[in-house]
């Protein structure tokens, strides 16, 4: 085994109550990235699918066809995000009728998205829609009880037989030692062989074995504190839409900090970022990578690759950010401009790098050699 792709999944592709009331009547993440429009010249959007269509998630054939596409690329299984709120789910659905109905029949693990929602990305900051909070003991026994349906299921993914759960915003907690150590110390009464835990955090890098977690994945996203490489002057813009600044930031300057040197210790996993563009949900006030492409995603799998070679088999795990986040531009689904391209270079990498180790497994040349 070369490398374990893992890709995070947003279910919000089928409308909900909540949605209704909040957005409209039929909300789903269709309905904001088909009113994208573009903000500058050359801008990508509006970004629409190709293949898959705009799909309805509670389509069993909608669930089989993306399953079909991410084994056809050599994707191992998605990270669905979840929804829990002190015991109220939201968008549970699509993931339920995953793990009753046994299909598709692909590898998962879950990523707990705590954070609160609010209407951010709509222009309304201050706006609660539904508040994460953190009760204590009686709230973990349920959170796992719940969880625990998902661990038992065959196609769970583990890191040597313990399942894989994923914490977007660890540091959200206020007490996250006492949940780590509730989960487990159920985990084990359970008859599991123990969790492998993961936090995941977008800028900073911290030591995930003080907090009581296995990994960190480091998920490097340009903060919106001027501490980028470049910034688009939209003076004329700015001027229309007084404070709001559209943040840009060229693909090709952030690629070498999308896979810091710590992920050649077991503790670190590297995050693929193929492309990202969250204007069509947050407008002037969103970030744009810009100018990516499949080559230059190329660039970015083949140095995630080979600073994880040396790790144990079951280690060498690359998370994908992300399989299907249409409105934040961020997805390897095809689309109308490059059709299959990302997910070509996914295989074609990962074909690669099994090369390059099988051949210096026999004596052969060094990796860089094959790469050149």
């Amino acid at each position: 085994m070369n490398a374990r792709i893992l890709a995070f999944y947003l279910p919000q592709f089928h409308p909900i109550p909540e949605n209704d009331r909040w957005w409209g009547k039929g909300f789903t993440e269709w309905t904001n990235a088909t009113k994208a429009r573009p903000l500058f010249r050359g801008h990508y959007q509006p970004r629409l699918p190709a293949d898959l269509g705009y799909y309805d998630l509670r389509l069993a054939e909608s669930r089989a066809a993306q399953a079909a596409l991410a084994r056809q690329y050599g994707v191992e299984g998605f990270c669905y995000y979840y929804y829990w709120f002190a015991g109220r789910r939201l968008l549970e659905r699509p993931f339920d009728e995953v793990l009753q109905s046994g299909q598709p029949d692909l590898p998962f693990c879950l990523c707990w998205a705590n954070a609160t929602w609010t209407g951010v990305w709509h222009g309304e900051p201050d706006r609660i829609l539904v508040e994460q909070t953190y009760p204590g003991e009686n709230d973990h026994k349920a959170h796992f009880a719940e969880l625990l349906k998902a661990f038992r299921d065959p196609r769970y993914a583990t890191v040597e037989g313990r399942p894989i759960y994923v914490i977007h915003r660890p540091l959200d907690i206020p007490d996250l030692g006492r949940l780590i150590a509730d989960f487990r110390s159920m985990a084990n009464r359970a008859g599991l062989s123990g969790l492998h835990i993961v936090g995941v955090t977008p800028h900073r890098i911290w030591n995930p074995a003080q907090f009581g977690l296995d990994a960190l994945v480091l998920q490097r996203m340009p903060a919106l504190d001027g501490h980028i490489p470049w910034r688009f002057p939209l003076t004329k813009l700015r001027a229309k839409l007084g404070r709001k600044r559209l943040t840009i930031v060229r693909y090709k300057d952030w690629l070498d900090h999308l896979v810091p040197s710590e992920v050649r210790k077991l503790e670190y996993y590297p995050c693929l970022l193929p492309n990202w563009d969250n204007t069509p949900r947050s407008g002037m006030d969103g970030l744009v990578l810009e100018g990516s492409s499949p080559e230059l995603f190329r660039h970015h799998v083949r140095h995630a690759l080979a600073q994880i070679q040396h790790k144990p088999s079951e280690h060498r795990l690359l998370f994908l950010k992300s399989w299907n986040e249409w409105a934040e531009g961020n997805y390897v689904e095809p689309d109308q401009r490059f059709g299959h391209a990302y997910l070509h270079v996914l295989r074609e990498e990962l074909s690669t790098a099994e090369g390059t180790a099988e051949t210096q497994a026999h004596g052969g040349c060094e990796p860089h050699e094959l790469i050149a």
